[in-house]
């Protein structure tokens, strides 16, 4: 039953990361911070490069919240056990967006007149993930 509203719980908590900030970045702090978010970072990617948004739209939106959807149809009966694995591999997948983030942060520190500050929204987010690989973990064992 707490894995069921665990899950459900998750299918609330991922659109509130997406729009949740990541991120404030600017150059010098003297100029403000904008902050970035999973939704205004992928609208600003289908502007400039259309496959890298593809990726991402995928790794950060239909990956996890499609891994969410089949784990709870799994808890209520309505799916096959035998669909695990691979929902597995989507929540692994989602894993790898949280690592793009974490490199883009770093290169970015990396460049002396830009400031970056990691927003909650990051670690919502991440927590999500988190949370979603262990409840298929948990689910699986059970």
């Amino acid at each position: 039953m707490i894995l069921r509203l665990a899950n459900l719980a998750l299918l609330i908590l991922f659109p509130v990361a997406w729009f949740a900030p990541l991120l404030r970045a600017g150059i010098l702090p003297i100029f403000g911070l904008s902050e970035i978010t999973i939704v205004s970072g992928l609208q600003s990617l289908w502007d400039s490069d259309v496959a890298l948004a593809l990726l991402v739209t995928f790794l950060a939106i239909f990956a996890p919240y499609m891994k969410v959807i089949g784990v709870a149809l799994i808890h209520f009966g309505m799916m096959r056990r035998k669909v695990l694995p691979a929902l597995e591999f989507l929540g692994k997948l989602a894993m790898a967006d949280v690592f793009l983030i974490a490199l883009y942060v770093v290169i970015v520190k990396g460049a002396g007149y830009v400031t970056v500050q990691t927003g909650w929204g990051l670690y919502l987010f991440t927590g999500c993930i988190l949370a979603s690989i262990a409840i298929s973990h948990l689910t699986r064992k059970r």
